[in-house]
């Protein structure tokens, strides 16, 4: 059974940075893409940022210019860099691997706020 281990998230200043990681328990095999989510108090989770297996990259419209997708295969390691950050940006955070099966963290919070 994979797990996923999310941190790095905390309480932040509006303008400020965090960086998310998402650490999986062993490797995985067959990804398709690895993936950010987030949830605000009373919305439904939104996919934030998203890099499939073969590199390829996106972002929500909200996030652009801001955020940042990587991975280190190395270490099944996947993160989220968090630029300029907004009140607005404000959730809780969740990766997810998606390969035939998908794998879910368990989330890590968020809170920008001066």
């Amino acid at each position: 059974q994979v797990q996923l281990v999310e941190s790095g998230g905390g309480l932040v200043q509006p303008g400020g940075s965090l960086r998310l990681s998402c650490a999986a328990s062993r490797t995985i095999f067959s990804i398709i893409a690895m993936n950010w989510h987030r949830q605000a108090p009373g919305k439904e989770r939104e996919l934030v940022a998203t890099i499939t297996s073969g590199g390829t990259i996106h972002y929500a419209d909200s996030v652009k210019g801001r955020f940042t997708i990587s991975r280190d295969n190395a270490k099944n390691t996947v993160y989220l860099q968090m630029n300029s950050l907004k009140p607005e940006d404000t959730a809780v955070y969740y990766c997810n691997v998606a390969t035939p099966r998908v794998y879910w963290g368990q989330g890590t919070q968020v809170t920008v706020s001066s």
